[in-house]
């Protein structure tokens, strides 16, 4: 799942959750990613990493939705069936995805 949290941040870098962005952009995706790590959920309050990049994540299963491929996208990306399609219903309404 790392794998394609990394690929979406990538390709959305300006949906990156401030001040995380610009951790990103002085150390790259690693960085981040041992550091949510090592303090997500201690006493510093550290979104996880998919927090971290949610926009970034949305925006590329609204990119990969084709309208038949919602079991795949939940498995790429760690979510439910439901709220991929709840997801793609919600983007639809609101013109962000491209369908």
């Amino acid at each position: 799942m790392n794998d394609k949290i990394k690929e979406s941040a990538i390709l959305h870098k300006n949906l990156i959750l401030s001040p995380f962005d610009e951790i990103i952009s002085l150390d790259g995706f690693d960085a981040i990613q041992a550091f949510s790590h090592a303090f997500s959920g201690g006493s510093v309050y550290i979104p996880s990493l998919r927090s971290i990049f949610r926009q970034c994540i949305e925006q590329e299963i609204c990119n990969r939705y084709n309208g038949k491929n919602i079991k795949s996208l939940a498995k790429d990306y760690g979510f439910s069936e439901r709220h991929i399609h709840n997801l793609v219903q919600q983007t639809h309404r609101i013109h962000i995805c491209n369908l």
